[in-house]
């Protein structure tokens, strides 16, 4: 699912739940975590650990597929996943599903994923996650596409859009700081695409600044997906 979303520089590694009797996310070639992962949460509850254990096996089944020795992931600043070097990457988890993207550095500047539960936000998480703008096009939307769950959407976009910004500037971005602008694929009712204009100074790549990102999403299997992706030489914004 998040594969679809990605360009063919990204290697994804997914895990569904229902794909596997034991129902723990997926097995995978590395069961266990490393000791400095452990150390990590050796004090949490057994669902975060399993959450934690899945999404870290596949994180080191895209690095095989990229010609890398698997190895830890840790966490850096605010939580975000330190990648060996040369690597870019980004993960998600949620009920029964996880996965991992990673491309080389070479490749591609930035990227964010994120996955949620196709599921409508509960009725006190709108007002503080979406601009005013923005709640009028979903409100659009959701008119003439009201089996999809927009907000959900909405906020699985701004998830995405953070994890792809954070690398690139080392600062917290908050929901209010970027005006998403989501589009349907001509044809399809589950999938297009989406524009996230930064509201504050955007990040410097390559020597430009980027005052937009876009991404992908879909909905599928019970679950909404996005992806942000920030190729390299770019300018689409403030310079």
């Amino acid at each position: 699912m998040i594969e679809e979303l990605l360009p063919e520089s990204v290697v994804a590694v997914e895990a569904h739940a229902d794909d596997h009797a034991e129902g723990t996310g997926a097995p995978t070639p590395y069961p266990g975590l490393y000791p400095e992962e452990e150390a990590l949460i050796a004090r949490a509850v057994e669902k975060r650990r399993r959450e934690f254990t899945v999404v870290r096996g596949c994180a080191r089944r895209a690095m095989e597929k990229l010609g890398v020795p698997p190895q830890a992931v840790l966490s850096g600043d605010r939580g975000a996943p330190r990648w060996p070097a040369g690597l870019i990457g980004s993960m998600t988890h949620c009920e029964g599903y996880a996965a991992a993207a990673l491309a080389r550095a070479a490749d591609l500047a930035s990227l964010g994923i994120d996955a949620e539960p196709h599921l409508r936000l509960p009725d006190d998480v709108l007002p503080s996650v979406a601009l005013p703008a923005e709640v009028r096009r979903l409100d659009v939307l959701a008119g003439h596409h009201p089996r999809i769950h927009w907000d959900r959407l909405l906020f699985s976009a701004k998830e995405s859009v953070y994890k792809a910004w954070f690398p690139l500037t080392g600062k917290w971005l908050d929901f209010s700081e970027a005006d998403i602008e989501v589009f349907m694929d001509p044809g399809h009712t589950t999938s297009g695409g989406l524009s996230a204009e930064l509201l504050v100074p955007g990040p410097v790549v390559d020597g430009r600044r980027i005052g937009r990102f876009e991404g992908r999403w879909t909905v599928s299997r019970g679950l909404v997906a996005t992806s942000v992706t920030v190729p390299h030489g770019v300018s689409n914004g403030r310079d």
